[in-house]
């Protein structure tokens, strides 16, 4: 059988950036909806603190396995069609937790829905990351990362809207749009050219790569191995933090802070405003100063100041504590996905990224549920400050042992 490239214009690229910046608006937006819903299903189904916040680690487990077949399968069966199987994965399955009418029926559905919304990360910026050339990746793919951001200010505003007049149930049947995300993203995106390219190589020596032997490549290669193993340490501390504090930021601020809907969601919208400017600026400055010095600037600075909006907020000052920490806190996302997809080759690339940033993301699927144990016998913020050490371990291990620009992922 004879195989072509599929045409990739001079403007390709930018059509392909709205899409995956779409997908990571959907996944963003999605994400939140768990959150902004926590209160309502503690009420209305009568969970305790710990099972509310299983909630939020069933799906960081659902996301990282399905990241992991994800990672693989962006390898095997291409970027561009992975994105468009998680969006309508994720999207139909997230709808029907509007349907349900128990604990163990929403925990359930939001595992599977989770299984598609974890391999749109990686697949995503894969895609971006070899659609564009190293001089100003970081800054298209840190702006790429807003596109996360941009989906929890939607997912705010549409529950400050929804959720007081209409309840819970209306937030998820919304989830069903970007259905035709994907249906447009699979007639007008190609595969990037690198992965084309190396596809035409695997099958003019009729040599098809299986899932054995491409972890055996990782695994066998000392380098490979070694970067695995760091990004997936990195990964884990990383999503700890930042899943942990995303999934009860909004009850903390509501419960304990005795913030009202409207106001609590009003600051949340200033708090992930700030994100996308430190995401857009870390991709800038990425690329001029490095990779490595700002990814880890982000990560200490998020940790050290976790614990000042614990013990020093006030009524005064607490919307000028989440701007500052909204700016940090998107920092390492802004620069993570290219750091990391230049630590791989093209043949490896996604399942690498996918086995480790979801390995990784295992490892921070007991966050929301630790912060849910110690709101039971403390509280909220008490949780947040063990984030921080989160936060402070994943920015060390790339500042000492992870070199920046190992590969480029333009080239096959």
């Amino acid at each position: 059988m004879k195989s072509t490239l599929s045409k990739i214009g001079p403007n390709t690229w930018k059509i392909a950036f709205v899409f995956a910046f779409l997908a990571l608006l959907v996944d963003g937006a999605d994400l939140m909806l768990l959150s902004y819903s926590l209160n309502s299903l503690i009420a209305e189904f009568g969970l305790t603190s710990v099972e509310a916040g299983m909630l939020g680690s069933f799906t960081l487990l659902g996301m990282a396995i399905g990241g992991i077949f994800g990672g693989w399968a962006c390898d095997r069966f291409g970027r561009v069609r992975v994105v468009v199987i998680s969006i309508l994965l994720f999207s139909i399955l997230t709808c029907g937790l509007g349907f349900t009418r128990s604990y163990v029926e929403f925990a359930t559905l939001r595992f599977f829905a989770s299984l598609g919304l974890g391999s749109l990360y990686i697949a995503s910026n894969t895609l971006m990351a070899e659609y564009v050339p190293t001089k100003y990746r970081t800054t298209v793919l840190g702006t790429l990362q807003a596109g996360w951001t941009v989906g929890y200010i939607v997912a705010t505003l549409l529950a400050g809207w929804l959720i007081p007049d209409h309840g819970w149930r209306m937030l998820f049947y919304v989830a069903a749009i970007p259905i035709l995300i994907a249906v447009l993203m699979h007639f007008l995106v190609p595969e990037p050219a690198s992965w084309q390219e190396n596809r035409l190589k695997k099958e003019s020596t009729n040599k098809e790569v299986n899932t054995s032997s491409t972890w055996k490549t990782i695994f066998q290669d000392k380098r490979n191995r070694n970067m695995f193993i760091l990004w997936a340490l990195t990964a884990g501390f990383l999503q700890f933090g930042y899943y942990g504090v995303n999934n009860w930021m909004p009850t903390y601020l509501e419960s304990e802070l005795g913030l009202k809907f409207k106001e609590m969601t009003s600051y949340m919208v200033g708090t992930y405003a700030a994100m996308i400017f430190g995401k857009i600026l870390a991709g800038y400055m990425a690329d001029k100063v490095g990779r490595r010095s700002t990814y880890a600037f982000g990560a200490i600075g998020t940790a050290l100041f976790l614990p000042l909006i614990v013990f020093y907020n006030s009524p005064a000052n607490i919307l000028y504590l989440l701007v500052t920490f909204g700016f940090l806190y998107g920092i390492p996302y802004g620069v993570n996905a290219t750091y990391m997809a230049e630590s791989f080759p093209t043949l490896i690339r996604g399942t690498a990224m996918g086995g480790a940033y979801n390995m990784g993301r295992i490892g921070a699927a007991t966050a929301p549920a630790v912060i849910g144990f110690l709101a039971s016998g403390g509280s909220i913020g008490l949780g947040f400050v063990v984030m921080g050490g989160a936060y402070f371990i994943c920015g060390i291990i790339p500042a000492l042992f992870i070199k920046e620009k190992q590969f480029d992922p333009q080239k096959s």
